[in-house]
This record gives C-alpha cells, structure tokens and sequence, in this order.
C-alpha cells in the first residue's frame, strides 16, 4: 500500500484540487514573459496551439511590446514568426532592440480580402511558432477558423483587434483586453478557468 502523503504536500503538487476553485492547472502554455500575467493564465502562458485575441483601443498601446519576450525567445531558438498583413510597416531597429531575431521574421503582405487566408494558411502550415494578424473584419466562422488551424499547426496565433468586439463571443482560448484608463490588461476570457477579476498591470 502507497504510504499517505499529507494534504498540504497533494495540494501543492496540483495532484487534488479545491472543489469550486476551477480544474488544476499545468505549465503548458508559451511563457509570456510577464511573470504577473503567467501567474494568473490558466496554462501559465500563452496557450500554444490556440487562438488569442488583444483586444486594443488603438493601435500602439503596448500589445506588442506585451508580444515581444515570447517572439524573442521563440526567435532565439531559430523559430519562425510571422506577421500577416500588419498595419505599419515594422521598424525593424526597435524589434531588434526588443531581442527579436530579424532572420526568423517573415512579414507577409495581402490586402485584406486575402488577410485572413494568409493568416489561416501561416498557422495551418506547422512552420510557424508564432503568426500575428489583424483581423479587423473578421465574423465568429472566421475566428473559428484560425482557432481549429492553430490547433492544426500547434502554432501560437494572436488576433490584433479593435476593443469594440469584446462585447462578442469568440472562439478564441484566450482574450485580453487593454484598458488605457488603468493602463492595464484584463483577461476577459482564458480556457479552462474563470478570469481573474483584477487587470494585469505590467510593468516593463
């Protein structure tokens, strides 16, 4: 007979959980690089093989400065990332000095009847770690899309969007939204939790 270990030693080996506290939680997700955000993401990172959306008020508030130590290491480690039809052209001096591996960078360019099919064929093609798109326009189908293709790839796929669509439901795994009057991120939606209440504020 296997010797009784005490509650405490189970509960903090993740091996029992508290009823009515949400399901256990494992490391499995893409570190963000933001242990404040880690420590509240039911995976402890972005969830890889899945869809996240950032939902922002404009372009520039932080979102990719939020991206960058995860796009960083996954370029350090020769991984491909990929960037669909951005809004502004990159300057390629600041994500070098934000640690990002030029050489591991593709940008893709389509007009934006094209976008969205670039964005699912870069996630479906599994040589990518990482594909960032702004999906301005895109409708729940096509949100379901890039979902059920960065499972297919087991890519990371992050949907830069307007904060407007927060207030729809989405197939996404994960969303977080930029709250400027707190300068602060709040997890509107994480799979396989309930989000914390509090925004995330990030210090860099």
């Amino acid at each position: 007979m296997a010797e009784a270990q005490p509650l405490d030693a189970l509960l903090a080996a993740r091996t029992v959980w508290h009823a009515g506290r949400g399901t256990p939680t494992m490391a499995t997700g893409e570190p963000t690089g933001h242990a404040a955000l880690d420590a509240v993401l039911p995976e402890r990172g972005w969830p890889r093989g899945a869809l996240t959306e950032l939902l922002l008020p404009a372009d520039g508030v932080g979102e990719l400065a939020l991206l960058m130590p995860t796009l960083a290491r996954m370029t350090a480690a020769g991984e491909r990332v990929v960037l669909v039809a951005p809004p502004y052209l990159p300057y390629a001096p600041a994500w070098q000095a934000g640690g990002l591996d030029l050489m591991c960078l593709d940008i893709v360019e389509a007009p934006p009847r094209d976008a969205l099919w670039a964005f699912e064929q870069c996630l479906r093609s599994a040589a990518c770690a990482a594909v960032i798109g702004w999906p301005s326009s895109a409708d729940d189908r096509a949100l379901r899309r890039l979902q059920v293709a960065a499972d297919s790839g087991g890519s990371c796929a992050f949907a830069l969007r307007d904060r407007r669509h927060a207030v729809n439901a989405s197939p996404a795994a994960l969303r977080l939204e930029f709250q400027p009057e707190a300068a602060a991120w709040h997890v509107r939606k994480c799979r396989g939790a309930q989000p914390p209440a509090a925004a995330i504020r990030l210090t860099h």
